[in-house]
Parts: structure tokens; sequence; C-alpha cells
């Protein structure tokens, strides 16, 4: 159902390159061949809920390098987290008067950033979440100029925080730490160290699906085909170039290339402000 303007409504008016509607995800599901998806950098949107007051899990706006434009058609407080967007309240709830638009610039680092409404954007659940899935197609499209999305009420507390003292994603060469994965075996000695001792590339080719790497290929110790296995989050998965692909929230729930190695959970989020052209290093977590 279309809500009238006369309700607690968000207009869109511009997208940018993508901006997609996201939660936790749908946890629990992969046995059934049903990835989890939800926001790429989790902890960014878990505080994007938390300074406007919303339940965990509530749906928001993950915005890939700004341009989101968007008008309140009511009072709102609202809040931008992870990539700090010029024009948007960063890190910190603000009210935002009926018929004010947000006009979200390119960010100075990191990819992507998190609009939070107080009182959540209304959004049909599926299977459980109304994170918008681009590898399966699942959940609500990705946003569209003309867009009317319905602002539900307001359920936890009101926020008490001024400002959340958070870093911004980082700028130049980004240190993640890796574990041996369930295929190391399937690669030399060298080739393990060639993973932790060269400097990686973040390829043009990389979406929320995963992370292509550009680099030097690693040097597999065996060449024959494997049969697909379950993937999850933070692998590290090595196609037949030799170069690996990070997997990120969107990424299939299966694979038939070896896994060379998993980022620690905890990293996966700073993985995903990661943009085109980044460099990426690993190494061996203790």
């Amino acid at each position: 159902m279309v809500p009238r303007v006369a309700e607690r409504c968000l207009t869109v008016l511009e997208t940018g390159p993508l901006a997609t509607i996201q939660d936790t995800g749908r946890i629990g599901l992969a046995g059934q061949g049903v990835g989890r998806s939800g926001a790429c950098d989790r902890s960014s949107y878990a505080l994007a809920n938390r300074l406007v007051g919303n339940l965990p899990g509530t749906p928001a706006i993950e915005v890939t390098y700004g341009g989101l434009r968007v008008r309140a058609e009511c009072d709102l407080v609202v809040t931008a987290t992870g990539a700090r967007c010029p024009g948007a309240p960063h890190n910190a709830p603000e009210l935002v008067r009926a018929g004010t638009e947000l006009a979200l610039g390119p960010p100075a680092t990191g990819l992507r950033t998190y609009l939070a409404v107080r009182g959540g954007l209304v959004a049909e659940p599926l299977l459980g979440s109304c994170s918008t899935d681009i590898l399966s197609g699942l959940g609500p499209p990705v946003l569209r100029a003309g867009d009317l999305w319905r602002v539900g009420d307001a359920t936890g507390p009101a926020p008490s925080v001024d400002v959340a003292p958070v870093p911004a994603p980082e700028a130049g060469a980004v240190r993640v730490r890796v574990i041996p994965g369930p295929r190391n075996d399937w690669f030399t000695d060298a080739g393990w160290d060639s993973l932790l001792g060269q400097t990686y590339r973040v390829s043009n080719d990389s979406n929320r699906v995963g992370i292509r790497l550009e680099g030097e290929p690693l040097e597999r110790a065996v060449t024959r085909e494997l049969p697909s296995e379950g993937m999850v989050r933070g692998a590290l998965q090595v196609p037949p170039s030799g170069t690996p692909v990070l997997f990120l929230a969107d990424h299939p729930v299966t694979g038939g290339y070896p896994v060379i190695g998993y980022v620690l959970d905890s990293d996966v989020d700073r993985c995903g402000q990661l943009r085109p052209g980044q460099e990426l290093t690993f190494t061996g977590a203790r």
C-alpha cells in the first residue's frame, strides 16, 4: 500500500549509485539455501538505530558512496553513520522538519552510510527480514527516485546521546586478521605466505556480494575440482585466477572454489567500507 503524504513518510528524490533497505538479515536459513544478507557494515547500522532510539533490527537505508537525496514529509529524527557524507547529521540524532531535504554528498573515506529514521522504515518482511539481497533478489527492490516510504511509530526510548565518538572508516591501506580456512592445505606454504605478505588492491568489480582483490596469484598445491561447500561472510575464496574474493553480506550460500582463510568477523565490517582502488593486507590472527 502506498502511503499518503499526510502520513509519517520519507520521499526518495535521488538514490546515488546504490541505496537499499537493510536490517540484520535472514538469520539461520543457509541450510535452506537462503543467504543472510543484511547491512554490510553491521556495527555502523546498529549504531544508527541506537542513536535514534530504534529497536535492534529496525530497517534503515544503506547508501553506497553518497548521492541519496530524501525529503521529510513530517518532522523526523534521523542520523547517519558509517562513511561520513556531507549533508546529513553524522553519528548524532537530529530533528528534521517537515519539507526539509537531506542531500548526502560523497564521503571523504569509506563507502557505505546508514541513514536511520526514528520509528524505522516500514517494509514488508520476507523470511523474517526486510533486507535487499542483490544476489538472490530477495527483499525490497533497490530504492528509486519517487519512492515514498512510510515511517513507523517510535517504540524505543528517546535518544539520549548528543554524538557518538566513532572514528570514520579508514583511508589508505587497511589491515585485517585472517585465520586458515578449510582448504588451506590446497595451497602451498608459499601460497599462504603470499596471502599474508602482499598488498592487495580492491577491484572495481566489487559489490555487496564480495570484494575482488587484485594481486599476485596464490600458488596451489591441489588443482583438482572441488565440490560445492557452504560459504560464510568473511570467507576468502580463491577462483582459478588465483586472487582471492572476500565475501560480504550478499555472498552465495555455497561455492565450488577453495577457501584459503576467513577474515575475523569483527574485521569484516571494516572491509565493507573499502572502496575500489583501496589497499588491503592480511595478518595471521593470534
